[in-house]
This record gives C-alpha cells, sequence and structure tokens, in this order.
C-alpha cells in the first residue's frame, strides 16, 4: 500500500466534504507533489500491512483440546463442522423458558441447516468491515469483510411469544461440557440496531469466501460493536431464555461481558536505534472504537525523565500529532480485484467508505518525528477519540478491554 494510493484516495474523499475538507488536505504533511515527499516516510507507509487482513493471517486464541479447527475432514463432518453436515438448534431454555411456538430441534427434526441458511441469505445477507479482537490482547487478530444473515431472523422463525429477555449460545465443544465456551446478548440488541450499528449475523463468509475451519466455520457469531469473546467460532446452539442477566463463559474470567470495542493506537514500524541527526518515520494502527477517532498522537519520553504521579495517563505530555492515512486504492485481505464487495454496510457503490475512519474496524497513522538528542526512551502512541477523551480513558480498566498505553523502549544514537 503506498503513499500515494492513500494521498490520491484521501483527496478524492476531502473534496467531497467541500472547501473546509481540501483546505485541511492541503495543510496535510503528506500532501503535495511527489518530489517533495520526505522518501523515508513514503518507504515506512509503503510496508504497512493491508488493510484487510488476509484469512490465513488473522491471529488464531481458539479454544478446545482439541481445538475443533484440527479435526480432520471427515471428523469434521462427523460432528457437524462442515457445510454440508452442520445443523444449528435455536431452542427455550429451560431453566428460565421463553415461550416458544416453533422451537428448532434435532429431537424433532426442524433444526436449521446450511441450505436453510443460504435461502435465507438470498435476501436477508449483510456484510460489513469489523475489527476482530480480543478483550485482555493488545492487538488486533485481524480485519476482514464479515458476511452472512442476521440472528433475529431465525429467532423469528422459532415464533417467540413471552418472557424473551436474553439470548445465549455457543459452538461445538468435544461433547465435554467442561469445554463449552458460550456467550449472551440481550434480545433487544439482537432484534434492533442500535446507533446505526450493523446487524448481529451468523456468518458464513470472510472476505467473501467460506469461513475456514480456522476462523469459526462453518457458521459462527458475529457481533459487530464486541470483542471476540462475543463472536462465538463452530455455532451449534441458539438458546433464548427469560434470565435477566449476562451468563458468558467470560464471565468467570473477572471480565467486563458486556464492553463494546475501545478506541487506542499501536506503533508498528521505527527505526532502531533512533537517529539524532535527522527526522524520522514512524508507522502504526488504531482500533476505532464504538466513540471513533480524532487524532492519533506519539510521545519519546526521556526514560530518566520522572513523570509526576497525579498525572498516569500522560495527559499534560507533549504529545505530536500523527498524520492518519486516508482509505486505500487496494484494499486487500485477498478480496476478488482487490475490491469492498457491493452493498457492505458503510461502503457506496463503488466501494468507497462513507465514512472515515470507518467505526469499528482499523487505520494508519504515519508521522516524520522531529530529531532527538541521544538517550534512551519510551515511545507511546495513544488516540484522541471524537469525544475528545485521550486513550486509555474514557474506560483505563484492563477487564473492560485492553487500551493500555503502550511502552516500547528505544535508544538514540
Amino acid at each position: 500500500m503506498s503513499l500515494e494510493e492513500h494521498i490520491q484516495l484521501t483527496r478524492r474523499y476531502l473534496l467531497k466534504l467541500g472547501a473546509a475538507g481540501a483546505t485541511a488536505w492541503a495543510a496535510s504533511p503528506l500532501s503535495g507533489n511527489p518530489q517533495d515527499r520526505p522518501a523515508k516516510l513514503q518507504k515506512a507507509i509503503d510496508q504497512l500491512e493491508s488493510w484487510l487482513t488476509p484469512a490465513e493471517d488473522f491471529r488464531d486464541v481458539s479454544r478446545g483440546r482439541p481445538v475443533p479447527h484440527t479435526l480432520s475432514e471427515e471428523e469434521r463432518a462427523k460432528v457437524g463442522l462442515t457445510r454440508d453436515t452442520w445443523r444449528l438448534e435455536v431452542l427455550g431454555d429451560p431453566e428460565n423458558p421463553t415461550l416458544m411456538k416453533n422451537p428448532l430441534t434435532r429431537e424433532k427434526g426442524t433444526e436449521f441447516n446450511f441450505e436453510d441458511l443460504m435461502r435465507l441469505a438470498e435476501t436477508k445477507a449483510v456484510r460489513f468491515a469489523k475489527v476482530m479482537t480480543c478483550l485482555n490482547i493488545g492487538c488486533p487478530l485481524g480485519t476482514g469483510i464479515w458476511e452472512g444473515v442476521p440472528l433475529r431472523e431465525l429467532l423469528w422463525l422459532t415464533q417467540p411469544a413471552a418472557d424473551l429477555r436474553r439470548v445465549f449460545y455457543y459452538g461445538f465443544h468435544n461433547d465435554d461440557p467442561k469445554q463449552r465456551f458460550q456467550s449472551s446478548l440481550s434480545a433487544s440488541r439482537v432484534l434492533e440496531d442500535p446507533f446505526d450499528l450493523p446487524p448481529v449475523i451468523l456468518c458464513y463468509k470472510l472476505n467473501g469466501e467460506w469461513l475456514s475451519p480456522e476462523r469459526g466455520g462453518p457458521v459462527r457469531v458475529v457481533v459487530p460493536e464486541a470483542y471476540g469473546f462475543k463472536s462465538v467460532k463452530w455455532l451449534t446452539t441458539v438458546m433464548l431464555t427469560n434470565l435477566f442477566h449476562a451468563n458468558d463463559t467470560y464471565a468467570n474470567g473477572n471480565n467486563d461481558v458486556d464492553s463494546p470495542l475501545k478506541t487506542f493506537s499501536a506503533t508498528l514500524s521505527h527505526p532502531d536505534p533512533l537517529p539524532t541527526n535527522e527526522p524520522f518515520a514512524m508507522t502504526g494502527y488504531a482500533q476505532v472504537g464504538v466513540s471513533g477517532l480524532d487524532k492519533v498522537q506519539v510521545w519519546l519520553q526521556p526514560i530518566d525523565r520522572e513523570w509526576p504521579k497525579d498525572d498516569p495517563y500522560f495527559l499534560t505530555a507533549p504529545w505530536i500529532d500523527a498524520q492518519i492515512l486516508g482509505p486505500p486504492k487496494q484494499w486487500g485481505g485477498e478480496i476478488a480485484d482487490g475490491r469492498i464487495p457491493a452493498d457492505t454496510l458503510g461502503f457506496d457503490e463503488e466501494g468507497r467508505p462513507q465514512d472515515w475512519p470507518l467505526q469499528l474496524a482499523k487505520v494508519h497513522w504515519a508521522v516524520l518525528h522531529p530529531k532527538v538528542p541521544a538517550g534512551n526512551y519510551i515511545l507511546r502512541s495513544r488516540t484522541i477519540d471524537t469525544k475528545q477523551q485521550p486513550q486509555p480513558l474514557p474506560r483505563p480498566f484492563q477487564k473492560s478491554g485492553h487500551s493500555a498505553l503502550e511502552r516500547i523502549r528505544v535508544s538514540a544514537n
């Protein structure tokens, strides 16, 4: 992904915003003629990862002994983890019953199969971009275009009539109750999409291709605004319940199971060691959480400089603004023709984003940092969201999602 591609697409995007956007672009340190561009900055941007992650490059944090995707194809077919053999039950919770007229059960032969899902997909399929992130890991697992059918379509097939307060669900777990991993959502979130969020989906494709076993295929849940533990893989069972509280497996690990994605930044590249006689290029990414993204900033803290204890989040530090890069010309992820699939939420008919940075996804940043004196430093980057809240605020607690300021030891000589 070259700087020129970022510049060309971002210029077109900002021109659509009118004179104010064009003025802002003209002032950008990444604008101007190619010969005026710092070569070291362009080189650093040229080496950035693609915006979409190829399916095989997603980081894997799957659970299970053995992990379900490591089963042979014959074994996966036997337990219903192929498209031909997949079955999904949608049941009522016997302990906290919901009144349902038409549960989808194996016992009655009414369970849902992949052909049924594809029939729904003919008229109900949706696709959207989402970064998949673990609640307790400080880097995304990958960014993709996820495609599926809204989960609510199956709920309506069961004809729920009363006492529906929550939906919980789980996937294949090697027929071992101790390995069962489940998550839950309020019924209202499944049935309605607040704040212009995409729907919760039964997902069967990633970047235009069938979900691989490694990514949770044949079918998984994907919850757009949530961390990965809500997007259960190898889905087999959905339960409608009158339970009034969350019953996620993750709750047992002292996690805030209702946390939406946070906005945070991390550095991808910097010189090692840092030069002392000239400016140097740095690049990174930011996860764009539910509070959006306004700025990315960087700071080199001299390691021997003690910081005031009443400023634990370095709010008064001399942060330097980085440049948030615009939409790329090629999205990566091995999608067909390098273009965003048609009818993807948040994109126009030509595959251009309707807003940028795209919420619930990632964005890249770059900065040409001024030269620094010789010495040892701690390198940090941070985000400022659209409510002007600096990372790690407004939720600085680990159990509500990782967003701690990075701490990278670097030397300049």
